[in-house]
């Protein structure tokens, strides 16, 4: 998609983007969760070593698995427009279809709160793999749901599971965006990834990437967050959560784009003065 973006905007012929795939440590390690090998750094830290020293020129990422504090030399240029924010639950026909006691697969500790949240009788089994290995868990009888990003399904074509609403399950920051990175400091690169910048979807996902910084929440730390931009408006909500969905502390608000940054801080710090003991120590925001 970038290949394609970039081949578009400047009018190359179709070889002059050559695409360098990399295995990070991510994509290899899938028995056991994120949060307990490294984070999101095992998505990125190849990427950020290739781009730092010269095997490529820019890197394209998920931004949603992109940590908030990006390594020294490390720039993030421009974002494609951003695709369909929702989960799709394989499984059932709604989160309240499931079955009493189903044993829903998921690694992220976003989807296992909100899921307790609203179904303290769910159990939730650890799963990871790409979305194939995933589907086949559920088609198995291993598991008997989970939940997948609409975004990924859409962009590799594959029509399947129930759309949860964004009003019934909140996206993790920056979900459905896709980001590219550069070298801090190389114009050439920078000129050419700014044409195929997305201004909406950038501003937004650097607003939802704001409210996490400002929590100091890791991948342990349940959250959720969607910013809609609409001309020179923002439309916020935030939430964060318990391990195990026993208390949720929502906010959201409205403000104008050049405000959005500072409001997003501020809910943070309010939703964290909210919380019980408990929920604030799962965050840190220093």
């Amino acid at each position: 998609m970038t290949a394609a973006a970039l081949t578009a905007a400047h009018g190359w012929a179709p070889d002059v983007v050559e695409i360098v795939v990399i295995s990070t440590t991510g994509d290899r390690v899938q028995d056991r969760p994120l949060a307990e090998i490294g984070g999101k750094a095992l998505w990125t830290k190849e990427l950020d070593a290739a781009l730092l020293d010269g095997r490529i020129d820019c890197g394209v990422h998920s931004m949603k698995d992109v940590e908030t504090q990006l390594r020294d030399g490390i720039a993030l240029v421009a974002m494609l427009p951003r695709a369909d924010v929702r989960e799709r639950l394989i499984g059932a026909a709604s989160i309240a279809a499931l079955p009493q006691g189903a044993r829903v697969g998921t690694s992220s500790p976003r989807r296992a709160a909100q899921l307790q949240g609203k179904r303290p009788d769910l159990r939730i089994e650890m799963l990871r793999g790409n979305v194939a290995t995933r589907m086949a868990k559920v088609e198995s009888g291993a598991i008997d749901a989970t939940l997948l990003a609409a975004a990924g399904l859409d962009r590799l074509g594959i029509a399947i599971g129930s759309v949860v609403p964004t009003e019934e399950m909140l996206p993790a920051s920056a979900q459905g965006a896709v980001g590219i990175t550069a070298r801090a400091g190389d114009a050439p690169a920078l000129t050419v990834l700014e044409a195929i910048d997305h201004a909406d979807t950038h501003g937004a996902v650097k607003i939802e990437r704001g409210f996490l910084a400002a929590l100091g929440g890791t991948c342990h730390s349940p959250v959720a967050a969607l910013a809609l931009v609409t001309g020179d408006t923002v439309s916020f909500r935030g939430e964060i959560m318990a391990e195990d969905g026993s208390e949720i502390r929502a906010g959201s608000f409205t403000a104008a784009t050049a405000d959005a940054g500072a409001q997003a801080a501020a809910l943070a710090a309010a939703l964290l003065g909210q919380s019980s003991p408990a929920l604030r120590a799962l965050f840190d925001p220093g």
